[in-house]
This record gives structure tokens, C-alpha cells and sequence, in this order.
């Protein structure tokens, strides 16, 4: 698919927040209305969030571990849930929820006689687009966020001068402690704090971050007047508004942030730059990174339909090439929610509109969170992944306080959730809340980016110490299996979300000795801690293995089975995907991975949903990888449940972010897979593993690969053509295509691209 043609296309304004459009750059979002009279842009920054400084811990928990221990292993689930509840929980019991900031309203005189609408999201260019046809003048606005210049960018213009009137209002539902204020000649201002929030459980979350927003504007030929609460425009010819936001957060222990000299600072660097630099520098940039990868999976391109037409008719008659605008929407979306110096991406990654957002649109770590980032290594995504690492910094230090408390352990822990306190104990309720492998799992992206770069630097410097920390403290949390004392088992813990508090959940043996393995294998990369590498290699082998059940499902609990449900998570495939002790060289349990998702069925939540295509394409199973994508294609906005909104915002429902990640991930998965190796340690490149029938001639550029390689392939009914392998780092380069194994170079040299099948 050309650039040109990778767009969202609507005939008709947006009705509501999952219709509308999002640009971001990492810190701030916006959804845009493209409404005619009174237009809307929504729009978020990333630290504005109920709550406070606060540890959430529970100093006395671990003082009942042990019993809970013992009762779980008697059997005695449900009073070791009790207790658990009463004694080893979070305070306060629910973390703090992620809030919207405010609204531009653009207000016009009523519109007559309107024709040519038009609403688009140009992902190559990051732009929205609206334009429309009234009394014989033609009308666009076009709005984009800008990570160069940390503004968000509106620009209104007509065909004939002097047509451009309106009022632009600056607002948010935050009321009780906000107000907005005339800042000079041409900016209008807005500051306050959030409204005080108060969940379900009477917690109350005090509104303490304060939060500051400035409109600015330019206008070519007109009158500008700015007001108290509006700027009014006059008979221009076109417009520019300026929006910044800023917050007092400074990190998750300090609110001593300026928000005002955040906005200060950002209008500062627009300031004598004209409209046009401005867009080629935010166009410049976001094309340094949105370019890497191209993708054409076949099919009409189906230009002359809107997108809530194509995604009506994709289950009657797929087209291969709407996949291909997914998966590219998947990287727009990370590039717009997630940049260096930004929040790492939430459930919704940085969009919301509600001040009570589902889950409170925080960090979920049993696999949401993660699923956002499965595309950022191999999706030639690399710098979006940094806000990950910044979290985990502040999780070593909020998650020691955690490990100490309630497990008298060293190192650091979080559990399934956190937020932007960066709290990391259990909350919510003992049978799902509590599940201390969050760190575990969130490890392993650390880990991913030194397999993917192959950055020694990286790995001493920032990855390797974090990794150890998590290390000591499940050393300290395994103990012995009472039936049999060979085998470690976790717990008190829970198979994701799913069964209740148990002991030895096979999904927590998985994440931990793949934690342990890989933590050894770069201290022996950095040449550094022999005895604790030995120590983990040891405890490692020692874990509880993996066992297929009565029916030939891999087993996700070590003292129970209920191998037919049909549940939403399939935690205990982690080591399917995307983890990696289930492949096709231990085909035993491959075939139980198999067995165990025929049991759960194709249906699902959009996550869930986007983690069985990944599985289905680590099964080498293309054809039962696109029934499952083909699930996605529902219209959600029209028939409610799982699908995706007009928008192409993933229905969970309701909207979270991570199924759009998970599939461009799946896409990925099914025409390249590096995780497995060699018996020399090498990565090997396994080339178009699970293509679907659906998509018989196709080609995608710029994909990333384990040990250090881009990757560019081309194919033809259904048949590998020809790759093209760059090497990045020199590393030996071993190719898979089907079941022949070849050696195409035993050492490549960086920067050098080589050629499958060799001319």
C-alpha cells in the first residue's frame, strides 16, 4: 500500500468520542469531532491523574503470608482468600484513575446549504482532515500534534478571504476547581486542578495535581478579540490555534512541576515559526519513524469506501488490505502515545473523556499493559518502548517498599496493576488481585530490547539491574511443593484472572524461569555475577515444569484442571506467547498449546482476541490466525460487544487500546518469527511461518528481528519470492523457510544486506 493510501475516511461529521480521530505526540492527545457548527477536540495529557504521592503498601501483610500458604495447600481456598483480603491487600484497596483535561470548542455561525464532506486521519502524515462545501465556500480544518514543538496545531481556512468567523472556547468537566483567564492579547488560558474522584469502594482520590492549558492564536487577515472564557474571530482569512497543557506532576513522588512554564516554554518554541515549518517538522518527524515499514497484503484497496463502510463489509468479503491499514493504525497509535520523556501508554493509551474511564484506564500488568508494547521491537518501533523503561525505574523503587512489606523479601515486586503513584501491591480483591509477576513479565521488555538491538550499553546500563532486582525477590517468594519437594512453586498467587488464589499457577512458573534464564544469560553477556547466574540456572531447573492434563491441554494450575472453559484469558499459553518454552522443538507441549485453544474457543475480548492471533500464529497456523483476525471485524458502534468502534478504536468493549497493539504484534508474528535459536545461540529468522491463505501475495518492509536484523519480504501465491536481510549488529544469520533450515551467512556485516534466496 502506498502512503497516500493509508487513511481513515468519513462522510460525515463524528457523533460521539468513538467516531472521533487521535493525533498525539507521546505527552498530549486529542480526539477530533470534525463537527460543522460547534466542532470539538477533546484532548488529554499523560500526568493528569487523580490521587497523590502515596505507597499503597500494607506493612503488616507479610505477617500472613505464611498462613495463607499453608491454607492454600490444605485446600482451603476460600479462607485463604479471606484472609488474604482482610490482611494483605492495598491501601487503599483500588488504585487512582486517569483523567481527561479539557475541550477546545470551536463555535461558527450555522452552516448552509453544506455538501463535499469529508473527515480523514492520514496516518502517513498524521494529520485530520476535515472539509465541506457551504454557500459556495469551501471550508478545511486540519488539527495535529506536534512532538517537536509539544503543541497541538489547528488550522482553519477558506477558499475566498474574510469567510472564517467563530468562537474559540477553551473548557473542562474538571468545574469545581477551575477557571479560565485571559493570558494576553491572543492566548487564553485555563487552570485548575481535577474534580476530587470517589470510586465505587467511597475511596477517595483528592484532586491535587494542578493543570494549566493555553490556546493561542494567529490569524491572517480579521479581528481577534480574547475574553475572559473565549477568543473571538472575525472575518479572517484563515487561523492557526495554538493548545499546550501542562501539569504540576513531576515524577510519582513529587507534584512540584510549573504547569504554567510548560505552557510558557511550549508556545515559546512555535513562536516565530510559520504554520507551514511547523507542520513539515511534525511531519518530518513522525516520518522518521512511521516509514520504516511498509506492508501490502493484497486485495482491493477499496478507495472509494468509507472506513466504517469497509469495516461493515469485511466479514462478507475480506480484504486482505484493511488488515494492512490496521496494523499500520497499530503503529500511528503508538507513535502518537508513547515517546522518550513521555508516560509510558495506558489502557487507552493517552485518550479518555471520562473522569470514571473503565479500569481506570491505568496500567494493567497481567497483559494489557504489555500488549501495547509487543509491536515496538519488531514493528521498527524502538524509541516508543522507552516510556517502559522509565516505569520500571519507578517500579524498583515503589515495588522494594512492596517486597518488603508484605513478603519479607528483597528486590522489587508489582502486581497486576499500577497507576501513576506507581503503586505495586494487590488491589482490588485477594482471587484476582493478587498476582506478583507483574515485574516478572514487564522484565522481559527490557529484555526484549537487548535481543532485538543487541545494545550491551543498554543492558548494563539500564536493563541488567532492574532484571536482578526482580530476580532476588521470587528467589525469596518460590517455595518447596509440600507433595513434592523437588519442584518450586509460586504462590500465593492466580492464574490471570481466573480460579482464584492458588498455589503454583503454571503461568507464574513460566514468567519466573524465563526471568531467571534470561537474567543469567546477560550476566554472562556483561561478564558479571557468576555465582548468582549459576544461583538462577539452578533455582530455574528446579521450577515446577509444565504438565499436559487429562485431555491433552497443557495444564494451567498445578493442583487442579478445568481444561473446556471457555475464559477470556489463556495465561498459561505465556510461554507459547510471548514467551518461549512452547515451540515446535518441544512438540508434546505444543500440541497440548493446541489442544488447550481448541477448549477456549475463538471468541473473546478485543485483547483477547489479538493475543489468540499471536498464538495461532506462534502455532504456525495462519489460516486459524485469520478466523481469529477475522473476529475483530465487527462494528462495534453498531452491534455493541467485542469488534472495533467507527474509529478503528479497539472494543474491548468498552474502548482499550491494546487490541489495536495486538494485532499489528499478530501480524508481525505470522510473517516472521525470531525466537527460536540454534543450538549455537543464534536467532534464527523463520521466514512467512503462519501466512494465511487470505493473503496469498503480499509485501512488508522493515520489520525488526531478534539478533539484530531488518527484514523485508516478498511473496507469491502463497510462496516465499524473495528477503531482503539487513544486519544491524554482525551477527550470524540462519533463515527458516518452511522446514529448511539454512545458513546464509556465518558472520554478516553490519550495515550490509544479504539475499534469500541468493541470486
Amino acid at each position: 500500500m502506498g502512503w497516500g493510501q493509508l487513511k481513515l475516511n468519513y462522510d460525515e461529521p463524528a457523533k460521539k468520542w468513538t467516531d472521533a480521530l487521535p493525533v498525539g505526540n507521546g505527552s498530549m492527545g486529542a480526539m477530533v469531532y470534525g463537527q460543522l457548527d460547534k466542532d470539538r477536540i477533546q484532548f488529554n495529557h499523560d500526568t493528569l491523574w487523580a490521587g497523590a504521592p502515596t505507597t499503597y503498601t500494607n506493612p503488616g501483610a507479610h505477617e500472613h503470608l505464611q498462613e495463607v500458604r499453608d491454607l492454600l495447600f490444605a485446600g482451603k481456598r476460600k479462607e485463604a482468600e479471606s484472609i488474604a483480603a482482610r490482611n494483605c491487600m492495598s491501601k487503599p484497596l483500588r488504585q487512582a484513575p486517569y483523567q481527561p483535561f479539557g475541550d477546545v470548542y470551536l463555535e461558527f455561525p450555522k452552516f448552509k446549504d453544506v455538501s463535499e464532506y469529508s473527515r480523514s486521519l492520514d496516518l502517513d502524515a498524521a494529520v485530520v482532515t476535515t472539509s465541506f462545501q457551504s454557500a459556495g465556500v469551501t471550508y478545511k480544518r486540519s488539527v495535529f500534534a506536534s512532538h517537536p514543538d509539544k503543541v497541538i496545531v489547528v488550522r482553519i481556512e477558506a477558499d475566498q478571504p474574510q469567510s472564517i468567523t467563530f468562537d474559540a472556547l477553551l473548557t473542562t468537566t474538571h468545574e469545581t476547581s477551575s477557571s479560565n483567564m485571559k493570558v494576553d492579547e491572543k492566548t487564553l488560558g485555563l487552570k485548575g486542578r481535577p474534580d476530587d474522584f470517589t470510586n465505587r469502594q467511597k475511596t477517595l482520590y483528592p484532586g491535587t495535581i494542578e493543570f494549566e492549558a493555553r490556546l493561542q492564536v494567529e490569524s491572517t487577515g480579521g479581528t481577534v478579540e480574547v475574553l475572559d472564557d473565549r477568543i473571538k474571530i472575525q472575518s479572517a482569512d484563515a487561523v492557526v490555534l495554538y493548545l499546550v497543557g501542562g501539569t504540576s506532576y513531576e515524577n510519582f513522588q513529587s507534584l512540584a512541576a510549573d504547569p504554567a512554564a510548560q505552557c510558557k516554554d511550549a508556545l515559546a518554541s512555535v513562536a516565530g515559526k510559520s504554520y507551514d515549518k511547523i507542520l513539515a517538522d511534525h511531519q518530518t518527524d513522525h516520518r522518521s519513524l512511521f516509514r520504516r515499514m511498509q506492508i501490502d497484503l493484497g486485495g482491493g484497496h477499496s478507495a472509494h469506501k468509507t472506513t466504517d463502510e469497509r469495516l461493515n463489509a469485511y466479514a462478507g468479503n475480506p480484504d486482505p488490505n484493511f488488515v494492512a491499514l490496521l496494523h499500520q493504525y497499530g503503529r500511528y497509535l503508538l507513535i502518537a502515545c508513547s515517546r522518550p520523556g513521555s508516560q509510558a501508554a495506558n489502557l487507552q493509551g493517552v485518550w479518555n473523556d471520562s473522569k470514571q474511564p473503565a479500569w481506570e484506564s491505568k496500567y494493567t500488568l497481567n497483559i494489557n499493559f504489555q500488549m501495547n508494547y509487543w509491536p515496538a521491537e519488531q514493528a521498527n518501533l524502538s524509541e516508543c518502548h522507552e516510556p517502559v523503561f522509565d516505569l520500571i525505574d519507578d517500579l524498583t523503587v515503589s515495588g522494594a517498599i512492596i517486597a518488603k512489606d508484605f513478603y519479607q523479601a528483597r528486590g522489587w515486586v508489582t502486581n497486576h496493576n499500577t497507576d501513576i503513584w506507581r503503586g505495586a501491591a494487590a488491589i482490588n480483591n485477594s482471587h484476582q488481585g493478587t498476582w506478583p509477576l507483574g515485574s516478572a513479565w514487564i522484565c522481559q521488555h527490557l529484555w526484549e530490547r537487548y535481543r532485538f538491538s543487541g545494545d550491551k550499553g543498554f543492558l548494563r546500563e539500564r536493563a541488567y539491574q532492574p532484571m536482578k532486582q526482580a530476580c532476588q525477590f521470587y528467589l525469596d517468594y518460590l517455595v518447596e511443593d509440600p507433595k513434592a519437594p523437588e519442584w518450586l512453586v509460586s504462590g500465593p498467587s492466580n492464574s490471570p484472572e481466573h480460579g482464584g488464589l492458588v498455589m503454583g499457577p503454571t503461568m507464574d512458573h513460566q514468567l519466573i524461569r524465563s526471568l531467571m534464564r534470561y537474567t543469567a544469560e546477560a550476566a554472562a553477556v556483561l561478564e558479571v555475577d557468576d555465582d548468582f547466574a549459576a544461583t538462577l540456572r539452578k533455582t530455574a531447573d528446579r521450577i515446577a515444569p509444565n504438565e499436559i492434563g487429562s485431555a491433552g491441554q497443557l495444564k494451567e494450575w498445578r493442583y487442579k484442571e478445568n481444561p473446556r472453559n471457555t475464559h477470556r484469558h489463556v495465561s498459561h499459553l505465556w510461554g507459547l506467547h510471548p514467551g518461549e518454552e512452547i515451540t515446535p522443538d518441544t512438540p508434546d507441549l505444543f500440541e497440548a498449546a493446541r489442544k488447550t485453544l481448541e477448549f477456549r474457543g475463538d471468541a473473546g475480548t478485543g485483547w483477547s482476541r489479538a493475543w489468540k492471533v499471536n498464538f495461532w500464529s506462534r502455532l504456525r497456523d495462519g489460516d486459524h490466525m485469520a478466523k481469529i483476525l477475522g473476529g475483530f471485524f465487527v462494528n462495534s458502534s453498531i452491534k455493541g460487544g467485542p469488534g472495533f468502534y467507527n474509529n478503528l478504536f479497539d472494543a474491548h468493549a468498552p474502548f482499550q487500546i491494546d487490541g489495536n497493539f495486538g494485532l499489528t504484534a499478530g501480524v508481525c508474528e505470522s510473517l516472521l518469527q525470531t525466537h527460536r535459536r540454534t543450538d549455537k545461540g543464534d536467532y534464527v529468522l523463520d521466514l512467512l511461518p503462519a501466512l494465511p491463505s487470505q493473503w496469498p501475495t503480499g509485501s512488508i518492509s522493515g520489520m525488526r528481528a531478534r539478533g539484530g536484523f531488518e527484514v523485508s519480504l516478498r511473496w507469491q501465491d502463497g510462496k516465499l519470492q524473495q528477503a531482503e536481510i539487513k544486519s544491524l549488529i554482525g551477527n550470524r544469520l540462519v533463515i527458516r523457510d518452511g522446514e529448511q533450515l539454512t545458513v546464509l551467512a556465518e558472520k554478516t556485516e553490519p550495515g550490509k544486506t544479504y539475499v534469500y534466496p541468493a541470486d
